[in-house]
């Protein structure tokens, strides 16, 4: 039986602000970035920082609450999917791609003092609704177009 898992969490701080854009349809987007660093001793015993940037989008009501409580610093923590983005170079025809994190759950995560331990991930908050929720429905590629 095939394997098929698609994946990640990333805990790290925004590169920038949240850039929200609507859809002709009204789907919120929002595109921010995730910086994440990784430390370790080398065996010479010198410190070793490796830091990720990541690229992530966030629809629905999802990206707007992103946009009103998240600023470029602020720390979260995100759990999502990658998606590969695939086009052909205008000037040079040459085939691009970049792998992206395409948002499905996030926290909201309390700034520590440099010394402090890391703070455990808070919730984000949901809003008020008289109905339930609809259950999500799982696809291949729930994003919509741009």
């Amino acid at each position: 039986m095939p394997l098929n898992f698609n994946k990640c969490l990333i805990g790290g701080h925004l590169t920038r602000d949240p850039e929200l854009r609507y859809t002709t349809t009204g789907t919120a987007i929002a595109k921010f970035g995730v910086a994440t660093s990784r430390y370790w001793n080398n065996d010479a015993g010198e410190r070793k920082e490796e830091t990720l940037f990541a690229d992530v989008d966030a629809f629905g009501k999802t990206a707007e609450v992103i946009s009103q409580y998240f600023k470029k610093g602020k720390p979260i923590f995100i759990e999502g999917r990658l998606k590969l983005d695939q086009w052909e170079d205008k000037n040079t025809h040459q085939k691009q791609s970049k792998l992206r994190i395409v948002l499905e759950s996030f926290s909201f995560v309390e700034n520590k003092g440099a010394g402090d331990a890391p703070a455990a991930p808070r919730s984000a908050p949901q809003p008020a609704t008289s109905a339930p929720a609809p259950a999500p429905v799982a696809s291949d590629d729930d994003a919509p177009p741009f």
